[in-house]
């Protein structure tokens, strides 16, 4: 059930990102190509494209962003990709750290969930009114149910991160490396017995990491050896696994 919910959210954020981008495209084209028909005499096409209304195109433009925008901080919660200034908290003792994070994911949790109730409460209001939008003409209430429903989506991933933390002590973290399928290979690769690819991020910081045990002075090869592994395993100027 939480695995379609994941889905349900990264689908309905790939769709609003990418039909929005595609209507604000057509709608500058159009735009556009309307002034060069009127600039350079073309009657016929002018006359085409001034039937075609797109007056609508920004405002919708406008509703898709702000639903993306609350689906989207739900998914940052879920995935761990929220900037956050944890330098004090980090430098805490693990006990302390514990408590001091489960709290911020619980206050997080709560005023979501103050958010949401009062957007369910200012929905309720709208929905019995005969408000609408400016060009779409939509209900005001279905613009606005973005609120309670990003809000609340939102305040249970807050619930979801913090139970995991609680029994795990592990918080989402998002790797900027990650390719998605590689696990895939991986595992493939180790039931016929290849060498593994690995996350291009993981072999950066693996090097990094026996550069500053060793001081630096690692084994140099020849530039023109382009065979040999360094320290690290990862191979140079061969193949490149990740």
């Amino acid at each position: 059930m939480l695995r379609l919910l994941d889905h349900l959210e990264e689908w309905l954020i790939t769709l609003l990102i990418g039909a929005a981008t595609l209507l604000i495209f057509t709608a500058v084209l159009h735009r556009y190509t309307m002034d060069l028909s009127n600039a350079w005499g073309w009657d016929a096409v002018y006359d085409w494209l001034f039937l075609i209304n797109l007056s609508w195109a920004q405002e919708l433009c406008i509703y898709m962003f702000v639903w993306m925008a609350k689906f989207g901080a739900a998914y940052g919660v879920r995935t761990g990709i929220h900037v956050g200034v944890d330098v004090l908290i980090n430098n805490l003792r693990e006990g302390l750290r514990s408590k001091f994070v489960l709290f911020g994911l619980l206050a997080g949790a709560l005023f979501t969930g103050l958010v949401g109730s009062f957007g369910v409460n200012f929905v309720w209001h709208l929905s019995h009114t005969d408000a609408t939008s400016p060009d779409l003409e939509l209900p005001v209430w279905i613009v606005y149910l973005a609120i309670p429903l990003g809000s609340y989506l939102m305040c249970f991933r807050f619930l979801e991160v913090a139970w995991s933390f609680f029994r795990t002590g592990e918080l989402p973290r998002h790797e900027h490396a990650y390719v998605e399928g590689l696990e895939e290979e991986v595992e493939q690769a180790q039931a016929a017995g290849r060498q593994e690819p690995v996350y291009l991020g993981e072999a950066i910081t693996l090097a990094e990491e026996r550069e500053h045990i060793h001081g630096g002075h690692l084994e140099r090869h020849p530039p023109g050896d382009t065979h040999k592994q360094d320290e690290s395993g990862v191979r140079k100027g061969g193949e490149d696994r990740s």
